[in-house]
């Protein structure tokens, strides 16, 4: 009786080891949640890409199959586009708003986060009025900035009666590449503010009082404690900025139009395409120019994950393989005790 009961811990022992079908259940799992987003990835990205490249090595009209209504011409539409004067000054223009945007809003960004981190009356109103224009939409925010900007303008009639001759803060190109910028900064700086004030309210609160116990003053506080805790998210805000100035499009097409902005100097990648393709009715060049900006922002994304970002996703990978590691060690700790209690009972 007393050996059948000790092989009986001994097997219950052998199959408490044995992989158990969590593991089995738990890829079923994250392949059917995954699936559905795959297949729209797939259908959305993947497939869209592919076939804008196919519609590049055609000149097309955008309407039957390219291989039947349009005409072959292999990689001349990419080389026209990468030669043509005005798709670089596209591109110049574009890495000047992405440089420009991120100057003006990351200064701004930061202290206005640092005003409404504090407690006042009215924070809530100014955090409301910084955050407006972000939700407002780029058609009606082109169309009350394209009026208040012209050249005869309420903003010019203003300055007129203190005796100021405006300038054309729309046509000049010396004067234009400014406006945008600060256009784009009026009104996508709430959402970094937004993103800076969450990373703040993040950091834990005895940081600060500590520093105070230790006298310092509040912008040794920002310095020390802030600034470096606030890197995490001022990374990733420089990840969505970069990225939606190298897509910008709206504002420039409604303040300047698709003509004006070249002469203006304020034409974007995304503007030349839209003009030189589905303007000019050659949809397949316009798909080359549309494969062209997606490889340049592709690069610069894969080029800011792996030097930029890839410290703060190393760092979080390496704190869940400890937090796993410690699980298991708990889960062996337990596994034993288990087997040990009963073998206990037996005796």
């Amino acid at each position: 009786m007393s050996s059948t009961s000790k092989d009986a811990v001994t097997l219950r022992a052998k199959r408490s080891k044995k992989p158990s079908d969590g593991k089995m259940r738990r890829n079923v799992e994250i392949f059917v949640l995954s699936a559905p987003a795959i297949l729209l990835f797939v259908c959305f990205v993947i497939l869209p890409i592919v076939l804008g490249a196919y519609y590049g090595f055609y000149q097309w009209k955008g309407y039957g199959l390219p291989s039947k209504t349009g005409k072959f011409v292999g990689f001349q539409n990419y080389i026209t586009a990468l030669k043509d004067p005005a798709f670089q000054a596209a591109i110049l223009h574009t890495f000047e708003v992405v440089i420009g945007s991120l100057v003006i809003q990351a200064p701004l960004a930061i202290l206005f986060a640092l005003l409404l981190n504090q407690k006042f009356k009215g924070r809530g109103l100014i955090r409301t009025l910084i955050f407006v224009p972000y939700v407002v939409s780029e058609v009606i925010v082109g169309t009350g900035w394209s009026l208040l900007l012209q050249k005869k303008g309420a903003i010019n009639e203003i300055l007129a009666n203190f005796g100021i001759n405006g300038p054309d803060w729309l046509a000049d190109p010396k004067i234009a590449i400014w406006t945008l910028l600060l256009l784009i900064s009026w009104k996508y700086v709430g959402f970094a503010v937004i993103l800076m004030l969450a990373g703040m309210q993040s950091i834990p609160e005895e940081l600060y009082e500590a520093a105070k116990v230790d006298g310092a003053s509040f912008w040794q506080m920002q310095k020390s404690i802030t600034l470096p805790l606030l890197a995490p998210t001022l990374r990733i805000w420089v990840f969505l900025s970069m990225i939606g100035s190298l897509q910008l499009f709206d504002l420039v097409y409604i303040v300047w139009g698709k003509y004006v902005s070249t002469t203006a100097g304020v034409s974007t990648m995304a503007t030349y395409m839209v003009r030189e393709g589905r303007g000019a009715g050659n949809y397949g060049y316009g798909s080359a120019v549309a494969l062209i900006i997606f490889v340049i922002s592709l690069i610069i994304a894969l080029v800011y994950q792996k030097f930029v970002l890839n410290r703060d996703l190393d760092g979080a990978v390496t704190e869940q393989k400890e937090a796993e590691k410690r699980a298991r060690k708990r889960a062996k700790e337990v596994q034993h005790r288990e087997v040990a209690a009963l073998a206990s009972e037996v005796k």
